[in-house]
């Protein structure tokens, strides 16, 4: 919010430079004769841009930058056990949380809500042409440059408990269902006795490992793990570098004084095909995962139906000399 005032505020000084009414002169339209400063709002977020002519009053340069303010999305998703054969488990989930605050103190959640946040911003460089006589209608193309990120999702600080609870468990899992404590010791110089070892073995393989499904894959169910660090995390990204072609609508807000311009921007920006929503093992949930569940799947297959970004923006512009 401070980035969005301080950016509105800078603009409104830009803004103001000239009192004076401009009049259209001849001189104005030769090479960066005059320079209009302009607000934009739309699809593509919050922004400016500077334009001047390049070539009489038919092609204009325009230069921008537009970021899209934060905002949050909450998913909320489902902690299911599964055992080898890739069979989820669910009626084990009391055994569980039973075992995990016995040997932890941590109680599991079984619905944990992840937050998504957009990260978008991009410079930009057009190139609006005006074929027709009263120079209102104009065709356009440029390109967008910014970071192939464009939204990220974590989970919420209070469901990072559970996720290490998780991580704790699926370890221990291991340990047992792998046989490692004929070998390994369970902590310290600590062995288990082997009769024991076989015992807790036998109990927690029914139990399953945990984690948190999200579909299917070629190869089987789709378990999304806690990392090291005990968290869950999501990057949607695209091309850092996207063509535009559009089309806009512009005049004078007001006949007698035409220092003001609103006009319109329509087209599409073209930023790879559908964007990659990547977790944290590397998955990529659009091209890798199929029958994605719940609110993430559904946010993945609004994001995936977008092979092309559309843009709609307002532009208000001043002219400054």
């Amino acid at each position: 919010m401070r980035k969005l005032v301080a950016f509105l505020s800078l603009c409104s000084v830009v803004l103001s430079v000239s009192s004076a009414t401009p009049e259209f002169k001849q001189n104005d339209f030769r090479p960066f004769g005059h320079l209009d400063a302009a607000l934009t709002l739309g699809t593509t977020g919050v922004g400016f841009d500077l334009a001047a002519p390049i070539y009489k009053d038919v092609i204009q340069l325009r230069a921008g930058y537009a970021f899209m303010p934060g905002f949050r999305q909450t998913m909320t998703f489902g902690v299911d056990s599964y055992t080898k054969d890739g069979t989820i488990v669910s009626s084990k989930k009391q055994q569980i949380s039973e075992l995990m605050h016995q040997f932890t103190g941590y109680d599991i959640d079984y619905e944990v809500d992840m937050v998504g946040v957009p990260t978008y911003h991009n410079a930009n460089v057009m190139v609006d042409v005006f074929p027709f006589k009263n120079k209102k209608w104009h065709f356009t193309a440029g390109c967008y440059v910014g970071p192939s990120r464009i939204a990220k999702a974590y989970n919420t600080t209070e469901d990072m408990p559970t996720l290490m609870a998780v991580g704790v468990y699926n370890n221990l899992y291991d340990y047992f269902a792998e046989e490692k404590y004929i070998d390994e010791p369970l902590y310290g110089d600590y062995y288990l006795d082997w009769e024991v070892g076989d015992m807790l073995r036998d109990k927690i393989e029914g139990y399953g490992r945990m984690g948190i499904y999200l579909g299917d894959m070629a190869d089987g169910l789709y378990m999304m793990l806690p990392d090291e660090d005990g968290m869950v995390k999501c990057t949607v990204k695209t091309n850092a570098f996207k063509p535009y072609l559009g089309f806009g609508y512009g005049d004078a807000m007001a006949r007698s004084d035409k220092k003001y311009n609103v006009s319109f921007d329509c087209g599409v920006m073209f930023w790879g095909g559908s964007p990659k929503v990547i977790t944290h093992d590397g998955t990529d949930l659009v091209y890798q995962v199929d029958n994605v569940r719940g609110k993430v799947g559904t946010c993945v297959d609004f994001i995936s139906a977008f092979k092309v970004f559309p843009v709609l923006n307002l532009r208000i512009s001043r002219r400054l000399f």
